[in-house]
């Protein structure tokens, strides 16, 4: 395994108490890198702090992301504990129900723009904030297969992560002058807990389309987030990185 030297760096990881944001923080971690998980999952969220002690500083904060003051202050809390924020993954995010456009509720649609796209802007806003500052930063946001392609049955979910491209990128050529890279990575989807919120049909379906015949691993994506945050990544910007299994190739 590649390591990467995060000693001196403090991060912050969104969704860092279980899943893909679980495994970065993991990762980061190993790398000497202070780390802030946010999340709205209490229980979860002391469970995750006590796993991963033993590799090093490990804060805590329970947020809402989809309010812009929670944001704000868990911002606070971040800077006040590691000094500053040198990394930000965003991780959180929800699957939404599986259904056809023509059927999809108003109110579900708005819950996953919610979570999946208004609180990723909160979180960069936030937190870049602090790196433009400071002239230095390092953000990947997790965005989706579905983001690029559109996956049937998940209108709200497809378009948030599409929206979190978008958003990336506007960034990245916001505070290219500042040494701060911002950009996404687009998985294909990981055995974690979103799957329950996933018909089954849904999820036969996302296998189907993998050439590489099974799903990403959490480790894998940590693998790639680790590079795109760390020092070497000096020159890209504002770019989507695929990591489908062969699912997409652009």
């Amino acid at each position: 395994m590649n390591q990467y030297d995060f000693t001196q760096r403090a991060a912050v990881v969104t969704g860092g108490a279980q899943g893909i944001g679980y495994a970065v923080a993991e990762r980061l971690l190993q790398g000497k890198a202070r780390v802030a998980l946010w999340d709205r999952d209490e229980a979860a969220l002391a469970e995750a702090k006590a796993s991963l002690a033993r590799f090093g500083d490990v804060h805590t904060v329970l947020v809402d992301l989809t309010q812009r003051d929670d944001v704000q202050a868990a911002t606070h809390a971040s800077v006040a504990h590691l000094g500053a924020i040198d990394i930000l993954v965003h991780s959180a995010g929800i699957a939404g129900a599986n259904a056809p456009v023509a059927d999809y509720a108003p109110d579900e649609w708005t819950r996953v723009i919610d979570v999946d796209l208004n609180a990723a802007f909160h979180v960069n806003q936030a937190v870049v904030k602090t790196m433009i500052a400071r002239g230095y930063g390092r953000i990947v946001n997790i965005a989706s297969i579905a983001g690029k392609e559109g996956n049937p049955n998940a209108s709200a979910y497809s378009a948030a992560k599409a929206g979190v491209i978008a958003l990336t990128k506007s960034l990245g050529k916001e505070t290219a002058q500042h040494d701060i890279a911002v950009n996404a990575i687009t998985p294909a989807a990981a055995r974690t807990r979103i799957f329950e919120q996933m018909s089954q049909q849904h999820i036969d379906y996302m296998l189907s389309k993998i050439p590489r015949g099974r799903f990403v691993e959490v480790k894998e994506i940590a693998a790639m987030v680790a590079w795109l945050v760390s020092a070497e990544n000096s020159f890209t910007t504002g770019a989507v990185f695929d990591l489908s299994g062969g699912r997409a190739t652009y």
